[in-house]
């Protein structure tokens, strides 16, 4: 049975990331990025990884948002291809929102490329609406991006919104994986 985990990343785990990395953002940021993540008291660069029996552990995922005064602002939310469309991304956003709340953050944001409609469906599962639109916003291919927002994190029903998501994540996940 194949088991998933989400845990902060350590600087033993830099390989992975930067192989998920080229996977996942062609090579967005550098070893140093990361390694400054890690380090920073207001980053939370989370890992999804997956575990079998007789295997170690593989990174399949990663998420990292930043805490700037009242706001989780979302840099990065990645999956392994080979695993997408499995509800994963889902698990992972959920995990980062929970830490925005354990922040006491009041709201998160995000930037997500115009044409990512994979990525753009599931940020409005969880609430995000589009705010604004930055031009020329990926310096790589010249893409704009939508900017998003999710207010009233600190809201009671929010959190219990999280947790009903939890439960549909969990449900669709369970047959494949333990979580």
């Amino acid at each position: 049975m194949q088991k998933l985990k989400i845990k902060p990343a350590t600087a033993e785990d830099i390989e992975e990331i930067l192989v998920l990395d080229c996977l996942c953002f062609m090579g967005i940021w550098t070893r140093e990025a990361y390694l400054r993540e890690i380090e920073s008291p207001n980053s939370s660069l989370l890992l999804l990884w997956l575990t079998e029996a007789r295997s170690p552990p593989q990174t399949i995922g990663i998420g990292c948002l930043w805490s700037i005064v009242e706001e989780a602002h979302i840099t990065l939310l990645g999956i392994d291809p080979q695993y997408h469309r499995q509800g994963l991304g889902m698990l992972l956003l959920h995990y980062l929102l929970l830490d925005a709340l354990q922040r006491n953050l009041e709201r998160a944001t995000l930037e997500v490329k115009v044409t990512n409609e994979p990525a753009l469906n599931l940020y409005e599962k969880f609430g995000f609406e589009v705010a604004g639109k930055r031009k020329n916003y990926y310096t790589k291919t010249g893409e704009d991006a939508f900017i998003l927002w999710l207010n009233g994190l600190k809201k009671p029903e929010f959190k219990h919104q999280l947790e009903e998501k939890f439960r549909l994540i969990s449900d669709r996940l369970n047959p494949q994986y333990l979580i």
